[in-house]
């Protein structure tokens, strides 16, 4: 009889119902019951409180469906409909903002912008400097940064240049590391700082021979760089995570606008080579005679570089003040996920979980960016080629650099389409990047096999239109999409660790790009660097997943199960074909996806984030009566229905019960239509259910 007993289906009842001791169930006498397999899936009445939670109408249509899961044009006219409301509604909000203070969307901007990507403008505006200043160095101290220097070592001219990228390198690593272990705090100020020495020892770099002067400007530029690479991770993840911070609103901004907010401060480095690029033709023609003819004085070179450099380190001042007093909450999103992780420190563990399970990803963001930086450092290709047509060979400092203020403007236009561009689900991430690819590969192999032709005055036009194109697309495309997903695709607690990784991988490329094309002719460049274009094409379709249109929270509830150990369990959208890459979708990562039981999964999920915000509000010194702070996703609604509290609404006990035959995406039945009418306004007595 025990036996026949233990044999019968026995199941648990839905949170937030009483669990009622019935016996074995039989089929007949408990047929309004539901049975185990509904508490597998949401009831009607769980679909209607948490909607909000798991279907928000930004990703879902009415009916429940994912905007992935849509035919192509039904899917268009979805994410179409979804994207003009929230243009009209941003439009309105700028309006607003107008009305009440002209000057407050200018405000705006500030704050979301300029701010967060302060650093990397800083970085922009002083490696720009670098490169710029060569040929003044060059034409004032030909003997050592000449083409054929008698006073300096070659091999330590070519160094500043290496140790530049290789101080990069480090600090990407570095600073990524610090990031996740001490905090995003901490690893912003140093940035600050350390980039504020490298400038202290640049502006007063100098030797007693030329020699030596070369060797304390290549030091500088280590010193200088290590805290250009850190900028990479620290202000990627820190951008990111303050997009995701918390409550519904920042979650919605998050899916709408991550990609436009990290891209808006990655963007920054553009207005650096900008103001720069004018910083450095200004101070040239005030210390050269009110001219940038040649020839040029040494105290006009001396007063260009000097004070090119010392300009932003009174910036590069302020930054660091305003992160140490100003961003103390930095650190927030990562200080939760390692709180609720149970980790201090570093966690080594999460790092192996993310070779192991992202391993894919890993390739995809470091050698895709590998292979940007060999087309990024290849775009001056064009310019010295088509300047010595255009000038006939007779071409001065003052001309390189116009042409390069040109092209920094160009550059700008694609950093700005990509901000506008790289949240759209039709677009997105994945396909900036393999077009922007393909459109660098086009633009270097067509003059690669017609060289003489594009650098000869008839076809020097057409050979300067593709210099321009390949600019815009380059920021149109893989420069601005590596930096972003180099840090969203991979879990928080070790998001800056990772990015970090593929800058500096990305990096090598450019260092690659400085030794090569110091050993190599002009024609033989251009037959080298296109093939890099349909590389990071072909990784970026193979290996790198599309996570536009992902919310972050979603990421990170997906890495939660991989913490766990029961990652199979997970069935949620992060999983969805759409967001994963064609590799995973090889290796049957994808699998167990299934959007009704996630439904039901994700309110467990949520009811034990609700038990553990109870537990630390019972476990503070506030009163028991203070609300908690409930991220902006707990109603009233929701947080009877955990309490076990049915007020002016149906009793889930009667109507709640799941159709087990409803295979499809959950959504509003008839019955949810008339709630209002047959509420009954009982009360159950609250008595805590078991969390699944």
């Amino acid at each position: 009889m025990v036996r026949f007993l233990r044999s019968q289906n026995e199941h648990d009842p839905p949170i937030g119902e009483i669990p009622v001791p019935h016996g074995p169930e039989t089929g007949h006498e408990l047929e309004d019951y539901p049975s185990r397999l509904s508490t597998n899936y949401a009831t009607d009445y769980e679909k209607q409180i948490f909607s909000h939670i798991t279907h928000p109408d930004d990703s879902y249509t009415s009916e429940g469906v994912y905007w992935a899961d849509l035919p192509f044009w039904k899917r268009f006219s979805f994410v179409g409909d979804v994207n003009r409301a929230e243009s009209s509604a941003e439009a309105s909000r700028v309006w607003d903002m107008f009305k009440n203070d002209p000057l407050s969307p200018v405000a705006w901007y500030f704050r979301n912008a300029i701010l967060p990507g302060a650093g990397l403008g800083l970085e922009g505006y002083v490696l720009f400097s670098i490169g710029n200043l060569k040929p003044l160095f060059a034409e004032v101290w030909g003997t050592c940064w000449g083409k054929a220097p008698t006073e300096c070592d070659e091999n330590w001219v070519y160094s500043v240049e290496y140790l530049e990228i290789i101080g990069i390198m480090v600090g990407q690593v570095f600073v990524g590391i610090i990031g996740d272990w001490i905090g995003r705090r901490w690893g912003l100020i140093q940035d600050a700082l350390v980039m504020l020495l490298g400038l202290c020892m640049l502006t007063g770099s100098w030797g007693t021979t030329l020699q030596g002067w070369v060797i304390m400007y290549a030091w500088s530029l280590f010193v200088y760089g290590i805290g250009v690479g850190g900028e990479y991770p620290i202000t990627a993840t820190s951008s990111m995570e303050n997009a995701a911070s918390s409550g519904r609103m920042s979650t919605r901004d998050d899916r709408l606008h991550r990609g436009r907010k990290v891209t808006m401060a990655f963007l920054m480095q553009g207005w650096g080579q900008l103001v720069n690029q004018v910083v450095l033709i200004v101070l040239l023609i005030i210390f050269n005679r009110g001219h940038g003819n040649p020839p040029y004085s040494t105290t006009a070179a001396q007063y260009a570089f000097r004070l090119s450099f010392a300009f932003p380190a009174i910036g590069t001042l302020w930054l660091a003040y305003y992160r140490t007093w100003k961003m103390k909450s930095a650190s927030k999103q990562l200080e939760n996920a390692k709180k609720k992780a149970n980790v201090t420190g570093y966690d080594v563990r999460s790092m192996k979980l993310v070779v192991n399970n992202f391993g894919g990803r890993l390739w995809a963001t470091a050698g895709s960016w590998f292979c940007n930086d060999i087309f990024f450092y290849g775009n001056k290709l064009f310019q010295g080629q088509f300047i010595k047509v255009v000038t006939g060979g007779e071409g001065t400092v003052m001309t390189g650099w116009t042409w390069n203020l040109v092209n920094v403007v160009v550059s700008l236009a694609g950093y700005y389409a990509a901000s506008m561009v790289i949240d759209n689900k039709m677009y997105g991430r994945k396909t900036m990047q393999q077009v922007g690819f393909l459109m660098c590969f086009i633009m270097f192999v067509v003059p690669a096999f017609n060289y003489e032709y594009y650098t000869s005055p008839a076809g020097v036009h057409a050979f300067q239109a593709m210099y321009f194109l390949s600019s815009f697309f380059n920021q149109f495309g893989p420069n601005s999409v590596t930096f972003l997903v180099a840090g969203e695709v991979y879990p928080t607690q070790i998001r800056a660790s990772a990015h970090g990784f593929s800058a500096m991988v990305g990096k090598s490329g450019a260092l690659l790009a400085a030794v090569l094309y110091n050993f190599i002719g002009d024609q033989t460049k251009f037959y080298v660097v296109p093939w890099f274009g349909l590389a990071g094409m072909l990784i970026t379709y193979i290996w790198l997943p599309d996570t536009t249109g992902l919310d972050l929270k979603e990421q990170e509830r997906r890495w939660q199960y991989i913490l766990n150990d029961n990652h199979d369990e997970y069935h949620g959208i992060a999983i969805h074909p759409h967001h994963l890459s064609l590799w995973e979708r090889w290796t049957g990562v994808g699998k167990n996806y299934h959007p009704d039981l996630d439904m039901k999964a994700k309110i467990r999920d949520l009811r034990r984030e609700w038990d553990e915000k109870e537990a630390a509000r019972a476990a503070s010194d506030v009163e028991s009566v203070t609300p908690i702070d409930d991220d902006g996703d707990f109603t009233d609604q929701i947080q009877d229905y955990f309490r076990g509290v049915m007020k002016d609404d149906i009793n889930p006990l009667k109507k709640g019960k799941a159709k087990q035959s409803d295979k499809t995406s959950p959504s509003r039945s008839d019955d949810e239509a008339s709630l209002e009418d047959e509420a009954d306004s009982e009360k159950i007595e609250p008595a805590p259910p078991t969390p699944n």
